[in-house]
């Protein structure tokens, strides 16, 4: 769990402290004033662009010094980000005082997140639910970072290539191909261990409150031919397109509601965040048995549409899960069935701890 979080010049924050005295983190106060820029901050301290995607000079507050900085204090090691104003676009990321790459902050903690944005998750592009499957098979497998980064590097260098493929040299296109093959392999294999494990552990779940899912991977990533032999088999087509049109890249994450036997994109809004939440919650029982700790779980205005009844429930379902959990809400009434929590009220950027 995270105990001791500061921000310095992070979105409108010039600096904040927050010292949590129990595993639930209650943020409220009213829109635009700072709520969800706290919870992007607890992402960034895991690998990737955190949960809104955002470029990293994006997340300099304005008028500020010109660079963002994040810490965390997780189980004695001190985990930090950020960027010097003298490179806004470079990430720094130091483990233990010592710096280090931000794919290694997935062995000191696991984040997930449910956003008021992914709520249009199942009707978003294939890319969206790529990158949500992403994350969950992160947790369980904090590799993926790096098999993933390796495999766009090297299928960008491969595009760059196929640009002018009669000037290409065959030799280094095979190499890229290779590369591709093997960091291609382990991305997929890592999404279908994710949704099997996530699967069988959704299977357990009762159907109420929350809907129960059902899980598949469709797209590329299956036949015999080994990714390597197709991609230079597919050369001259790749070129023409402008892209590379085989791989785990195509993979999309199809969700079905079990009750009703339909897709999640054809439920209702209230179905398909039910449907997020059984995925969520499932996902942090299966990552607390594979990695023996919980993960951390950040939840921006989850109880805003729920009914008092939906809310008690998804807080003892929460509560079960026994890591820390960060929730935003424009009121404090949205949590009075949470009886135990650490409160804080955000103003303008400004933190302080509220009696609820």
């Amino acid at each position: 769990m995270i105990g001791r979080l500061t921000l310095s010049d992070f979105r409108n924050h010039a600096d904040a402290l927050i010292v949590p005295d129990h595993a639930f983190i209650v943020l409220t106060g009213d829109n635009g004033a700072g709520k969800t820029n706290i919870l992007e901050a607890v992402s960034m301290l895991a690998p990737g662009r955190g949960l809104r995607g955002a470029a990293l000079r994006d997340m300099v507050r304005q008028d500020g010094a010109g660079g963002f900085g994040i810490a965390a204090e997780v189980d004695g090691v001190m985990l930090g980000t950020g960027v010097l104003a003298s490179a806004p676009d470079r990430r720094q990321v130091r483990i233990g005082g010592v710096s280090s790459s931000a794919n290694a902050l997935a062995d000191h903690l696991s984040i997930v997140w449910l956003t008021p944005a992914m709520d249009r998750l199942f009707m978003d592009s294939p890319g969206g639910r790529r990158r949500f499957l992403d994350r969950l098979t992160l947790a369980l497998h904090p590799a993926h970072a790096a098999h993933s980064a390796r495999y766009e590097a090297a299928m960008r260098a491969r595009n760059r290539l196929l640009n002018d493929l009669s000037a290409a040299d065959p030799s280094w296109l095979s190499a890229l191909e290779a590369q591709m093959d093997e960091h291609g392999v382990a991305l997929a294999a890592a999404r279908a261990d994710l949704v099997t494990r996530l699967g069988g552990a959704l299977e357990d779940q009762p159907d109420h409150p929350f809907a129960r899912p059902l899980l598949a991977i469709e797209g590329e990533g299956e036949g015999d031919e080994p990714l390597g032999s197709r991609l230079a088999r597919e050369r001259r087509r790749d070129a023409a397109a402008g892209r590379t049109l085989s791989g785990p890249h195509r993979q999309d994450l199809a969700v079905a509601h079990a009750a009703k036997g339909q897709a999640a994109a054809l439920c209702s809004t209230g179905e398909q965040k039910a449907l997020l939440l059984s995925i969520l919650l499932a996902h942090a029982a299966l990552v607390t048995v594979h990695r023996g700790q919980p993960p951390v779980l950040l939840l921006d205005e989850v109880a805003a549409h729920l009914d008092p009844s939906r809310r008690a429930a998804l807080f003892d379902r929460l509560r079960e899960t026994g890591g820390q959990v960060w929730m935003t809400g424009t009121e404090d009434s949205l949590f009075n069935e949470l009886p135990v929590a650490s409160r804080f009220g955000v103003t303008a950027g400004h933190v302080f701890r509220s009696a609820g």
